[in-house]
């Protein structure tokens, strides 16, 4: 175990030495409020950027597909889920997926991001998983070239509970079908004491873990996410950095085919969560200074195992997104063309992000940009797109 003694300034030469820190000096980093310490931390955080993954700020353009807000968990946090028939409900019928898709690929969109609630009623003869390659055998069908984002997790649990298989053939089945990743979302809180809170019919850590870990062995990349800023203590901030550092670690060393392509931090945006969740938590929009510290030590913590960071310009608008490439981010994230989940939460970021605007705001800090492809690889002979939102 560390000296706790240890200096800031000591703990951030070792870092850009090249060493890992620890949980607890991780903590160490979180708990610091002189502005002069804070600084040094975002500029080591912002070095180990530029030494992994240089000065270029990527983007991707991609259309987000919310197909359906029924679902059947009813999670503290969730201002998206209804009930079937509640005032505000939707499942969209395979026409309008299609035209969403199609508008997409007029617009430029290299990827297709699909996530929905958990629909017992999403079946087809009785059968979940039949349903969800039908999501994607629809689009992939007319736009083979389209990259499909697609089912979290939780939406891979959910599947195989339905039809009694195992996630191992829910995963097989889905990347035959035509999914090229899966979002590391439902991860919130990687530690089971906050879940059973603001979660509790989610699936625990371990199955999460399990989950990711499977998919990289199978070949299929996901991202990683963390929801902050709700009842999370800083050790379980860390804990969760540990377990995605460990995740990533653990693809690596075994040589699996795929690991985690990005770390994204999605701060709580609590405007319309539930009544008790957002009293308990006491604010309506994220916090900032939070935000930008914790993105920092991620970067300081995970960057040697996962070297691209992206804000969520959705939940800290534009100009709170453009900050954090300056907090050690690489990545801007997408266009989205739509976006409900966190927009029914009441976050203020939008829901849609013109191209022109994504680079006007990399340019702004004085760095270059480029269109990527969803597992970062370059995008060549791309013809200029301009995204026309509304």
């Amino acid at each position: 175990m560390m000296n706790k003694t240890k200096k800031i300034v000591d703990i951030l030469e070792q870092v850009l030495a090249g060493e890992e820190i620890t949980e607890i000096e991780g903590v160490k980093l979180l708990e610091q409020k002189e502005p002069e310490v804070i600084t040094s931390i975002q500029k080591t955080a912002d070095k180990l950027r530029e030494k992994q993954v240089g000065e270029t700020v990527t983007y991707v353009i991609n259309r987000n597909i919310n197909f359906t807000n029924i679902c059947e968990q009813h999670c503290n946090f969730c201002a998206f889920r209804r009930d079937k028939g509640e005032a505000g409900y939707f499942w969209l019928e395979t026409k309008e997926i299609l035209a969403k898709a199609k508008e997409a690929v007029e617009r430029g969109a290299t990827e297709i991001c699909m996530q929905g609630g958990l629909n017992p009623e999403a079946k087809i003869k009785g059968k979940s998983l039949p349903y969800y390659l039908q999501l994607v055998e629809t689009i992939k069908s007319e736009f083979s070239q389209l990259h499909f984002h697609a089912f979290s997790p939780q939406e891979v649990e959910f599947i195989a509970r339905e039809d009694g298989i195992s996630i191992e053939e829910v995963i097989l089945a889905l990347k035959k079908g035509g999914v090229g990743s899966m979002p590391g979302t439902a991860a919130e809180i990687l530690e089971d004491r906050v879940r059973q809170i603001i979660c509790p019919e989610k699936i625990k850590t371990a199955t999460w873990l399990e989950i990711v870990s499977t998919a990289h062995r199978l070949g299929m990349p996901t991202t990683s996410t963390m929801l902050s800023g709700h009842i999370e203590t800083k050790e379980e901030l860390l804990k969760h950095l540990e377990k995605v550092r460990s995740l990533q670690k653990t693809a690596i060393e075994r040589g699996y085919p795929a690991k985690i392509t990005e770390f994204i931090i999605l701060p709580f945006v609590g405007k319309e969560a539930p009544k008790p969740m957002r009293k308990r938590v006491g604010k309506d929009q994220p916090n900032l200074e939070e935000t930008l510290l914790l993105t920092a030590v991620a970067r300081i913590y995970l960057g040697n195992w996962i070297i691209n960071h992206q804000p969520s310009w959705v939940k800290l608008g534009l100009t709170g997104a453009t900050t954090a490439l300056q907090w050690g981010c690489n990545d801007i994230g997408g266009t989205l063309m739509e976006e409900h989940i966190t927009t029914m939460a009441g976050a203020i970021g939008g829901t849609c992000m013109e191209v022109a605007d994504l680079q006007k705001a990399i340019k702004s800090i004085n760095r270059p940009y480029r269109q990527r492809d969803t597992i970062y690889g370059e995008i060549k002979n791309q013809p200029p797109v301009t995204i026309k939102c509304g």
